[in-house]
């Protein structure tokens, strides 16, 4: 089992070989790659950025690689998940599984997949001819999920939210806030209203993670 966040390309061929090499007990590999288009219902995509919060991305990727080891019998997995500036044809995000029989590698690909969609702390921001803006949250790859479907952030309850800073949790984490959360939210006096809208919407999103995070970390 593996993950990686990283900003360099990777190659399929060879993340393959490398989790197969050695192993005779592998009797089918499935895999997904997800790549940048640049053609959605809005306009074109020139380029996208992905954010992640360091270590704890990771954290939340090796667990959900856990549960699909759970519930699948898996020889081997891998995610590597890029981020950084991305342009149309780029490839995004890989999952491999491995088993003995097919039925369990497709089912634990889609699994993780799913997962990759809906919940996984990535932040996209779009760069199109019209400018540059970030993504709300959206589930799937329908006709409003963007030019890249698998980045995607699930809304917590207030509830969680308010439990969450009850705990006081976000100062120990505010080491993992990206650089574009803290400059929107110091700059927003002075930008105005669209500035107060944006650094509220990631600094929700920043909220989403580190709950998520901290609720999976005190189950284990």
């Amino acid at each position: 089992m593996s993950v990686r966040v990283q900003r360099e390309d990777f190659d399929v061929g060879a993340e393959v070989k490398a989790l197969t090499a050695g192993r005779t007990d592998i009797g089918a590999v499935a895999t997904f790659t997800g790549i940048v288009r640049s053609q959605n219902d809005g306009p074109p995509l020139l380029a996208m950025t992905l954010e992640h919060y360091p270590g704890m991305t990771e954290s939340e990727l090796e667990r959900v690689e856990a549960e699909a080891g759970r519930r699948w019998p898996l020889q081997a997995s891998l995610i590597v998940h890029r981020v950084g500036t991305l342009e149309p044809g780029d490839n995004i995000v890989l999952v491999v599984t491995a088993s003995a029989h097919r039925q369990a590698a497709f089912a634990a690909a889609e699994f993780l997949m799913d997962y990759l969609k809906t919940r996984a702390p990535f932040w996209k921001k779009e760069k199109t001819p019209s400018g540059a803006r970030w993504v709300d949250a959206r589930v799937g790859d329908g006709p409003g999920a963007g030019a890249h479907g698998e980045v995607a952030l699930a809304q917590p309850g207030a509830e969680a939210v308010r439990g969450l800073e009850r705990r006081a949790v976000a100062p120990a984490v505010v080491g993992h806030i990206p650089a574009e959360v803290a400059g929107a939210e110091a700059g927003a006096e002075e930008r105005g209203a669209q500035a107060r809208d944006r650094a509220m919407r990631l600094r929700s999103h920043g909220r989403t993670s580190v709950a998520s995070w901290m609720e999976s970390t005190a189950r284990r």
